[in-house]
């Protein structure tokens, strides 16, 4: 056996407190890494007034005040006086947490049980699509305050969760019945979803007075609304329900894996399809289920965009389907893990806004130093599913 197999079977079979371990020294590599690019840049770039001077060389940007804005500026500062933990940036992060959240487990669910879709920003588009026109229509007749509430956010979850579902359920069969890769076939209905939602919108939806492709907005009672006294503001687009409600959903996903006979189903059709079938698994029977249960949990990450974040559907959503992938993997398809790895991301996303606003570094050098921490920090789950999956390396693992 080569060093570098026995590398990967030790990663495979480490326990969990290792884990972490690997994952705190990654992120912490990445740092350093993202410090030097920061700094090369800086030298190379040009500024009125350099952050600090190297051997009488300027340097435009200071690696320390960059990565103090990536992650205390994401949290609005807590080091400083008068911060308060309902601040707009932990607003933000809070929120993309939570969005990310339906998609990591949308994602985590169907590789669990061995499919790779790649489809869910499509079910997430029509998940969101469904939420708005479901509370529109129904908005005409839902009574007004808290009991329209009851009633119109319900709704538009559930037609978040129906539409989603139906359109992970169409790869799976494709898949199970038809020997379709279902990677192709996600991917594909990535562009059906974004287009035929562009021409519905654009053609039956939009009120004639607005200059963009978008609906109506829904009716105020279909708003997600806040805990009372939190502290939140409306302009944050956050609501402290909806992360709730995903952290239920965490919850849900993990005990229907690990409690459920489906769960054993979609477990065990994850880790070796022949033995499934040998101890009566209906193998065509769980790759739609599975589907259909990672595009409705998609499905309802898009109508929380829409009842939480905008207030209608709008086409150009932001690429929530694909992070889900990369949460998914830094989760090691764990339901558990995805909000934590959802919360980085979330806390990424707020720095970002945080350093663009607080320093003079290029957006795109943020998005590098991004891009470091998630490939470095992900890496190590990446390297545990391919031996795990691919390789039958494991078997061994610690608590």
């Amino acid at each position: 056996m080569s060093k570098y197999r026995r590398a990967l079977e030790r990663l495979v079979d480490a326990s969990a407190k290792e884990r972490i371990a690997v994952s705190a020294a990654a992120l912490a590599l990445s740092i350093l890494v993202g410090a030097l690019v920061v700094f090369v840049s800086g030298i190379v770039a040009t500024c009125a007034s350099p952050a600090f001077s190297v051997l009488g060389v300027g340097v435009c940007y200071d690696p320390i005040n960059v990565f103090t804005e990536l992650f205390l500026g994401a949290l609005g500062h807590p080091e400083q006086g008068g911060w308060s933990p309902t601040n707009y940036r932990i607003a933000i992060a809070l929120q993309q947490t939570t969005l990310l959240i339906f998609t990591g487990l949308a994602v985590a669910v169907s590789f669990r049980a061995g499919l790779f879709n790649i489809g869910v920003q499509g079910q997430l588009v029509f998940g969101a699509l469904a939420a708005a026109v479901a509370t529109i229509w129904a908005g005409a007749i839902a009574p007004t305050g808290i009991l329209g509430t009851v009633f119109l956010v319900p709704l538009g979850l559930l037609a978040g969760a129906i539409a989603g579902g139906l359109y992970g359920a169409l790869p799976g069969a494709l898949k199970a019945y038809g020997g379709a890769n279902e990677v192709i076939t996600t991917i594909m209905l990535n562009f059906i979803a974004s287009n035929v939602a562009y021409v519905l919108v654009s053609t039956f939806l939009m009120p004639e007075s607005s200059q963009l492709v978008q609906t109506a907005v829904i009716p105020a009672a279909a708003k997600i609304p806040n805990v009372p006294f939190i502290g939140f503001e409306a302009r944050d687009a956050f609501s402290l329900l909806a992360l709730l409600g995903a952290l239920a959903f965490i919850t849900g996903i993990a005990y229907l894996l690990a409690k459920t006979s489906f769960g054993y189903d979609i477990r065990t059709s994850g880790l070796q399809e022949e033995a499934a079938a040998y101890s009566g698994v209906d193998a065509k029977r769980t790759t739609v289920l599975s589907m259909a249960l990672s595009g409705a949990l998609a499905g309802v990450g898009g109508a929380v965009w829409v009842l939480m974040v905008k207030g209608r559907f709008l086409t150009g959503l932001p690429s929530l389907g694909f992070d889900g992938i990369t949460v998914s993997i830094l989760a090691g398809n764990n339901p558990i893990g995805v909000g934590a790895a959802a919360f980085l991301f979330g806390v990424l996303k707020s720095g970002t806004i945080a350093v663009d606003f607080s320093t003079d570094v290029p957006v795109e050098l943020v998005d590098v130093l991004r891009g470091l921490i998630i490939l470095f920090v992900a890496m190590p789950e990446f390297f545990r599913l391919i031996g795990k999956r691919y390789l039958g390396l494991g078997g061994e693992q610690r608590a």
